[in-house]
């Protein structure tokens, strides 16, 4: 079983940053695509962006230019550097992998952005 653990959510003022981690249990280099979603109340989990072993990168609408997403397979984790944050940014963030046929998400971290 992959147990991913993320970290790194809180409370931040609009305009700020956050740097969101997922540490995987079991080596980076297994892991196929990696990303991250985001899920605000009443709202459908929504994709946010994602990361191929390759290094190859895609990112939602919404947080492009703002968001960056990163993974070192050295250390099994996976980031995602948040900046100029906004209100509407404020969701529950996920870690999502897939290795070989199977994915897995995390449990989740916070992100709450203030007006």
């Amino acid at each position: 079983q992959v147990r991913l653990v993320e970290s790194g959510g809180g409370l931040v003022q609009a305009g700020g940053s956050l740097r969101l981690s997922c540490a995987a249990s079991i080596s980076g280099s297994l892991i196929n695509a990696m990303g991250w979603y985001r899920q605000a109340p009443g709202k459908q989990r929504e994709s946010v962006a994602g990361i191929t072993r390759l290094g190859v990168t895609n990112y939602g609408d919404s947080v492009k230019g703002r968001f960056t997403i990163s993974r070192d397979n050295a250390k099994n984790t996976m980031y995602l550097q948040m900046n100029s944050l906004k209100p509407e940014d404020t969701a529950l963030y996920y870690c999502h992998v897939w290795i070989r046929s199977s994915d897995y998400w995390g449990q989740g971290t916070q992100v709450t952005v203030s007006s």
